[in-house]
């Protein structure tokens, strides 16, 4: 009776890890009470059936629990909960042949240090030196960046 009930905390702790990893996302009760099952029944097989009995039952489930997470989520059902996506998007790049340093512009929102500014035409993302420049402000770009400038407010 005693290695049914083991072999029955074993299945049922299994089953709520599985549920845990597939439906439930996070820390919950069914990955606790998974954890719990497993632990009582290793702890189970130790106190009632020995110590050999106590390291097989420990290394079952050691042994169990990883492949059975792995064969399902290489199982057909398992791949039907996955994201199979690819992202293709790139970050454009600013030109140097439409911006270079030193080219005047204006804010179009506040850069508080950062915002869009319109400088040759283009709208790009701009970042202040650190002062706060607000909307509709002369700018005068200092550094370019990938995708981004760096400015700082344009005095006359």
């Amino acid at each position: 009776m005693t290695i049914l009930a083991i072999a029955l905390l074993i299945l049922l702790g299994l089953v709520l890890l599985l549920i845990e990893f597939a439906v439930i996302p996070g820390v919950t009760i069914a990955g606790i009470g998974g954890f719990l099952l497993l632990g009582a029944s290793v702890y189970i097989a130790f106190v009632d059936l020995g110590t050999g009995a106590g390291f097989i039952t420990l290394t079952i489930v050691m042994i169990a629990s990883p492949l059975m997470i792995y064969y399902f989520f290489k199982s057909k059902a398992g791949k039907n909960m996955m994201l199979e996506s690819k992202i293709d998007g790139k970050v454009e790049t600013i030109s140097s042949e439409k911006i270079s340093v030193g080219d005047i512009g204006k804010s179009i929102g506040r850069l508080a240090p950062s915002g869009k500014a319109r400088v040759n035409g283009e709208v790009i993302e701009a970042h202040s030196t650190g002062s706060f420049i607000d909307h509709n402000t002369e700018i005068k770009v200092l550094k370019i960046l990938s995708n981004k400038i760096i400015v700082e407010p344009f005095n006359k």
